[in-house]
């Protein structure tokens, strides 16, 4: 028989194809995409923030505008007074969220205004005769005759409005009320 020369074998391996892309590490660029949705986050919730708190005092400022020109239309003094109290009321309810002022009466929430205010603690407003308004006109009718200076009072909660707040420690605001 005939034996047919043999071929050299070629010592050859296989295609092989390369590993998969791993997901990780992440390229930089995803990187970059992943702060940046971050800082877009965080700049949309600082900015909510911040146009919240100026809605408050945007509101609160046209609410007292359009009570001051309900007084020039009646100049009734009683529904002045009243108005005032209640704005007095639900601004420092917004102003401070976490604590208990709405159990506030009396010389108490006079003390609490003055406390809270930006003014000087020498310079009691709320607890003088003017402020002392504020303590009963929520609770006359309607057309009771109230005598005391409109403009001084209206000049007085627009300060308080107005000005920045001091916080009034928790602490501080609950032995005022247990007591």
């Amino acid at each position: 028989m005939n034996q047919l020369p043999t071929q050299p074998t070629l010592n050859l391996r296989d295609i092989h194809l390369p590993d998969p892309i791993s997901w990780w590490p992440i390229a930089p660029g995803w990187w970059m995409i992943i702060a940046s949705v971050i800082l877009v986050i965080a700049v949309v919730f600082i900015a909510k923030n911040i146009y919240l708190k100026k809605q408050l005092n945007r509101d609160i400022k046209a609410e007292l505008e359009s009570i001051k020109k309900q007084y020039q239309l009646t100049k009734n003094k009683s529904s002045l007074a009243q108005s005032l109290s209640l704005l007095l009321r639900r601004a420092s309810i917004s102003y401070y969220p976490k604590t208990d002022i709405a159990g506030l009466i009396g010389n108490k929430w006079l003390a609490y205004l003055d406390d809270t205010s930006n003014r000087s603690s020498a310079n009691k407003n709320f607890q003088s005769e003017i402020g002392k308004i504020l303590l009963s006109a929520p609770y006359l009718p309607e057309n009771a005759k109230l005598d005391f200076d409109a403009k001084k009072l209206i000049h007085l909660c627009e300060a308080w409005l107005y000005s920045s707040h001091k916080k009034t420690p928790q602490a501080k605001l609950l032995r005022e009320t247990s007591s």
